[in-house]
């Protein structure tokens, strides 16, 4: 019997110390026993991760090559926003780091819950990072193989748990479609889908309670949050070293699948790490040598003044996603105009702001005498309109994409 006893904790034991995250050599060790389990919380840290994926795969370097040859480039925005490429760049940057930003919140709040007090002060380090460069507890991944298991991790957590929580609502139905024909049980009928029904569930229950095993639900929460923030680390260093935004010099290097990024650089030292970061690349012709980062101010709180909009801008006006779909509609109507009636263009009209009705108005006073049918008028203002939207609806487009990017990842919870 004291042998059995014996076996069974040394069985225990081995599970044990595979089942918590295991930091590397050059990360402090921390001590993660604690049985606490996600659970319920597992659809919200799920959404956590589909954000920090989606934000590593905008700054892949296909992205980020997209970025400088076309974005940046593009007509619309150095007509109408600014023709000064590193300004441009910097917008970029800030746009990443906001996002960032945002998605670190979540983490700190989610380590509230841990029972290691180094993971509690994971907002504490991250803003050192952040603002100082100092990695001191070296959770910044620089092996290109254990970013790449990570992501995969998390790539597998996230669809496991969207998984369960589909087989969960359909639990759910299951077990409404239950107590409505218990309700109504007076015939054989009934009798043999009521029969039918708690087989299906009773078969859904196990569906759910594997799901759970294998998903979110039923991982360690010290784990996950460690999984985590030092997947936020990873993509900080990533984005400093992207767009050049750094606080020292000669760093080892890390980079992703092409040379066009610049990388994050841990130093030699291993208690107090210092993650950098260089250009190299594309990038490399941008002078960023004027850093982004305010010494006087955090590295965040620096960025978030380049993205407030200027005062007179669409932007500053909450009109930008307004103007975006009245583009998109005068584009529609160049190119079908058979399908343009009095509706559509009442409909047009009424989408144009105030001031704009107005020297329309004007205008339209000034083209009395020509006739409305007048097919080289016409063909004139056409020709015009098109020359004018192929700059003009990238934009549009682009804000449109913008904007739906981000409701889908305040909605994406994952409808959780």
């Amino acid at each position: 019997m004291a042998l059995e006893t014996l076996l069974s904790r040394l069985k225990t034991a081995f599970s044990n110390s595979f089942d918590s995250v295991r930091p590397s050599n050059k990360t402090t060790q921390l001590s993660i026993t604690n049985p606490k389990r996600i659970a319920v919380l597992a659809f919200e840290v799920a959404g956590v991760m589909s954000k920090l994926l989606h934000l590593w795969q905008s700054l892949s370097d296909a992205n980020i090559v997209r970025l400088q040859n076309d974005v940046v480039l593009l007509e619309g925005v150095l007509k109408l926003v600014s023709n000064d490429k590193p300004f441009l760049i910097k917008l970029a940057a800030a746009e990443f780091a906001d996002s960032l930003r945002l998605v670190a919140d979540s983490v700190s709040r989610l380590s509230m819950n841990c029972s290691n007090s180094t993971l509690r002060s994971f907002h504490r380090v991250f803003t050192e990072l952040a603002d100082s460069g100092f990695d001191s507890l070296g959770w910044t991944l620089t092996s290109p193989k254990e970013i790449e298991s990570k992501h995969r991790r998390m790539e597998r957590y996230v669809s496991l748990t969207l998984t369960l929580h589909k087989e969960i609502d359909e639990l759910s139905l299951l077990e409404s479609a239950l107590r409505k024909t218990l309700l109504n049980n007076s015939n054989k009928n009934s009798r043999s889908k009521i029969s039918d029904l708690e087989q299906k569930i009773f078969w859904q229950k196990q569906e759910v309670k594997n799901l759970k095993e294998k998903s979110l639900w039923n991982k360690g929460f010290d784990n996950v949050v460690l999984l985590l923030a030092r997947f936020v680390f990873t993509l900080l260093a990533r984005v400093k070293g992207v767009f050049g935004i750094g606080n020292g010099h000669n760093l080892p290097y890390l980079s992703r699948s092409l040379s066009a990024s610049a990388a994050v650089y841990p130093s030699d030292n291993q208690n107090h790490q210092k993650v950098e970061n260089f250009v190299s690349g594309p990038l490399k012709s941008f002078n960023l040598d004027e850093r982004i980062v305010d010494l006087g101010k955090g590295f965040f709180e620096s960025n978030c003044e380049v993205l407030k909009p200027p005062q007179g801008s669409l932007g500053d006006s909450a009109l930008s996603l307004h103007y975006a779909n009245l583009i998109i509609v005068m584009e529609k109507m160049i190119k079908s105009p058979q399908l343009v009636g009095v509706d559509a263009r009442d409909d047009l009209y009424t989408m144009l702001p105030n001031s704009i009705r107005s020297s329309l108005r004007l205008r339209l006073k000034g083209s009395i005498g020509f006739c409305a049918c007048d097919p080289l008028l016409a063909s004139e203002w056409r020709n015009a309109l098109g020359r004018i939207l192929c700059w003009l609806l990238p934009l549009a487009q682009n804000m449109i994409r913008w904007q739906s990017e981000r409701s889908l990842e305040e909605k994406k919870v994952y409808e959780f």
